[in-house]
């Protein structure tokens, strides 16, 4: 009997060593796809779609958005994202000491790239387990993206109001045109919404996109021509 036992639990090791070993290929293999080809859906979007919240999106190729969206996101989301290796362990560490004094007022401390990474291969949520695939991810992708492509995939698949997925989904929900079209102050508009686009809605204007786009405008106009940043809008 324990001769078996034994021998069911060896069995059952080598089928969990192969799942883990395809897992591990697939999930390599997806990366580096996605490096060149766009996600078919995220789990983010399936989920606005079955929940009846709607699925516009529309992938478009960095060079079809307006330099100034480019800007716009970064100045508003991650100031830092051309400097570091996607993670910014300073506004981390502010965050965490935040959130001990004010565990009710949980504050986030996402890159861009760490925010690619929940959104292409994760889901919502807060488990210390999707955070380590977060960690995981947003490693691979700094590693064979590179930054220039971060940003294009966070600009296609950023959620950007209810059931709106992407700059061009944004640019025709809104202000009816193209991404390529967007103005300054449009492109800020938008990225003054990403915090929590359902809640800071840009049409009709929330109070809080009122409040935070002029600050965004101005972030753009004292980083322009940062050469870094440079390098990721032209």
């Amino acid at each position: 009997m324990a001769i078996k036992t034994k021998g069911l639990g060896l069995r059952i090791w080598r089928i969990l060593k192969r799942v883990f070993i395809f897992l591990f290929i697939f999930q390599l293999f997806y990366i580096l796809l996605l490096k060149w080809v766009d996600p078919p859906f995220t789990l983010t979007q399936l989920g606005s779609f079955i929940t009846g919240k709607g699925l516009k999106r529309d992938y478009v190729d960095i060079k079809e958005m307006s330099p100034y969206a480019r800007l716009a996101v970064i100045c508003s989301e991650d100031q830092l994202f051309p400097d570091h290796n996607g993670f910014d362990w300073k506004h981390i560490e502010k965050a965490m000491k935040n959130n001990e004094k004010r565990p009710n007022r949980i504050k986030g401390a996402s890159t861009i790239s760490q925010q690619v990474a929940k959104n292409v291969f994760l889901w919502q949520g807060r488990s210390w387990f999707r955070k380590g695939l977060e960690v995981y991810f947003t490693f691979m992708i700094e590693l064979i993206w590179g930054k220039k492509r971060i940003l294009e995939m966070y600009l296609n698949v950023a959620e950007m109001g209810k059931g709106v997925f992407g700059i061009e989904a944004a640019a025709q929900a809104y202000f009816k045109k193209p991404a390529s079209k967007l103005t300054r102050m449009e492109a800020a508009m938008i990225a003054a919404s990403l915090p929590n686009p359902k809640e800071y809605t840009v049409k009709p204007m929330s109070r809080y996109v009122a409040w935070k786009y002029p600050w965004v405008l101005r972030q753009m106009n004292n980083l322009q021509e940062d050469e870094d940043i440079q390098q990721l809008i032209q």
